[in-house]
């Protein structure tokens, strides 16, 4: 999980980015601004979306950096549904960019749609969800030239959930 920001202090918004790591199918939010705060609201309203069991399933685990925006890691583990504990956080090393390696390769699809200077505040939710989309549309090689999409639906009908 990774925060994509403008490079510029134009905008406070940014997209929360969540790489699943298996079939590299994307999430992603946009939030207000990058407190921890935030970041935990967004992972609750994600799970609530998905439900408990599916978040659980899918997330078993995420990897932060060490930025501000994932420092209530325990709150992030916590489920908001039923209490328990959701998922495991963990943090790369400092400076260690490679051990979110997929997360990385997809921020940088994000900016060939949105460059380093964009301000998230005038992108619509429409875009953004046409920039999920064609990544999560884009053939990956690692696939057979499949899209994370599609193996991402694959994967969940082989656990016995919907897509």
């Amino acid at each position: 999980m990774d925060t994509v920001y403008s490079g510029k202090k134009k905008s406070t918004v940014a997209l929360l980015v969540l790489t699943e790591r298996k079939t590299r199918n994307e999430n992603i939010i946009v939030v207000p601004d990058r407190r921890a705060e935030t970041t935990v609201r967004a992972i609750n309203a994600l799970e609530r979306k998905l439900g408990a069991e599916k978040f659980g399933i899918i997330y078993k685990s995420i990897t932060v950096d060490n930025g501000s925006e994932f420092a209530l890691a325990d709150q992030l583990e916590q489920s908001c549904i039923t209490g328990d504990k959701r998922t495991k956080v963990y943090y790369c090393h400092p400076y260690s960019s490679w051990e979110r390696g997929s997360n990385e390769n997809v921020n940088g699809m994000i900016r060939r749609r949105h460059p380093k200077d964009t301000d998230f505040s005038k992108v619509t939710a429409e875009e953004i969800a046409a920039t999920e989309n064609w990544i999560n549309s884009y053939p990956r090689k690692i696939f057979g030239y499949k899209s994370a999409g599609t193996m991402f639906r694959e994967c969940l009908r082989e656990l016995g959930l919907t897509a």
